[in-house]
């Protein structure tokens, strides 16, 4: 066996992705995960549904099953938090003062949730972790009133949930609608529109300014003059990646922890993956930041695939969902000008697919319960091939006729 240690630090799918890829590609040292949560690795898209709803337990956001670390030899060491590296020394200290040498580091440190002044304390909440979840899926249970302030895609999931929990929702966004930043008001009207359908209040362009606490809950004053009784706050306005790890050590930074295709930092021996992780990618010839399940998964195998010796480059397309009411949201690639979308289907029957184009090029798709149009789109992404809006408005011209017979090298893009 060999005398090789690899130390993983966080507790999620990008750490126990590279744990499983390194052990099926055949590597027989040491792997040890270090996690700052009690928990055992998991997926977190469930945090703001099912389990926040109660209807899944944390078993099925388990990332593996806890007897595959025993069977698969590797040591778990939850509830602790590395305080620093060296990586001249190519050693950790934990916050314990306990020291550990490696010979690769794989930092999965992932985000927290970006904080609001003033708004904090009891009755007032932020979705990140199970323990977060846990602790606001208990206050649900004995409360009748949440706002929701910021509609992203963790504001308007945790929105369905409590409204599919017979709660009174209240949903606080800055911007024009909610995920306008990432999807464009085009579809963010097609989101307003679905939770209102369901009984959500929607409030476009008003934000909260200051919060108080009263005998019966907490009263938000708005931009707009306006008072907000409730029972609960979520605050989701955003995250930030959790770099300081890599600062304190003399790493390159920005919006995250810079690597390049293969997952490889600025320091000899070091990688980092996931959420945290601002990856160099070939195809569209820059460093992107992507805060998506999916890609936290692959960036593990990629860099366990980089570390038993294949050179492959991270080139994933990028792809994402999220499951609101009945409905599915999902998108692949990075879609520009979102507002000047190609649009396949329809919006008023909540059945669409929302094209950009680039050229005579698809650079990505945004689709609303039409996870094949998403399916199709991944497949030929990177491929040759030529399309017009014209085609892709006509649904009788299939997706995967663009797809070429003949697979080339991945286009640029």
């Amino acid at each position: 066996m060999s005398t090789r240690r690899y130390l993983l630090v966080g507790g999620g799918v990008a750490a126990a992705s590279a744990a499983s890829h390194l052990r099926r590609r055949g590597f027989d040292g040491q792997i040890a995960l270090i996690g700052e949560e009690p928990d055992l690795p998991y997926e977190r898209p469930l945090l703001s549904k099912g389990f926040l709803a109660g209807t899944a337990d944390f078993g099925e956001l388990q990332a593996r099953e806890p007897a595959w670390y025993g069977e698969q030899e590797v040591e778990l060491r939850l509830g602790t938090r590395v305080a620093s590296f060296d990586p001249s020394a190519r050693s950790v200290t934990l916050s314990s003062g306990e020291r550990l040498g490696y010979d690769a580091l794989v930092l999965a440190t992932g985000l927290r949730p970006r904080k609001l002044p003033g708004f904090d304390g009891e009755r007032v909440h932020h979705l990140r972790t199970a323990a977060d979840a846990r602790r606001l899926h208990a206050e649900l249970a004995r409360s009748q009133r949440l706002v929701v302030l910021g509609a992203g895609f963790v504001g308007c999931e945790v929105a369905a949930t409590a409204a599919g929990l017979g709660k009174h929702v209240i949903v606080l966004e800055p911007a024009g609608t909610p995920l306008e930043r990432a999807l464009g008001s085009a579809i963010g009207t097609v989101v307003t529109e679905v939770h209102r359908e369901h009984g959500v209040d929607v409030r476009p362009g008003e934000y909260a300014t200051s919060l108080m606490r009263t005998r019966d809950g907490l009263l938000l004053t708005t931009n707009l003059g306006k008072r907000v009784e409730c029972d609960l706050v979520l605050v989701s306005v955003g995250s930030e990646p959790n770099v300081e790890l890599a600062v304190r050590a003399g790493l390159a930074t920005g919006n995250g922890i810079v690597v390049d295709e293969y997952g490889r930092t600025t320091a000899p021996g070091v990688y980092a993956v996931g959420d945290v992780a601002a990856q160099y990618h070939p195809v569209y010839r820059s460093r992107i930041r992507v805060e998506h399940h999916d890609n936290a998964l692959r960036q593990g195998a990629n860099v366990a695939a980089t570390l038993t010796g294949a050179s492959e480059g991270h080139a994933d397309t990028y792809w994402f969902w999220s499951d609101q009411y009945e409905h599915s949201l999902q998108a692949a690639g990075r879609p520009r000008d979102p507002d000047g979308l190609v649009i396949r289907g329809s919006m008023a029957e909540r059945s669409f697919s929302a094209f950009s184009l680039a050229g005579d090029r698809i650079r990505g798709v945004v689709s609303l319960n039409r996870p094949g149009d998403v399916l199709a789109v991944r497949r030929l992404l990177f491929e040759p091939h030529q399309v017009n809006a014209e085609q892709l408005r006509d649904e009788s011209v299939p997706l995967k006729r663009l797809v070429p017979r003949t697979r080339g090298a991945a286009a640029r893009v």
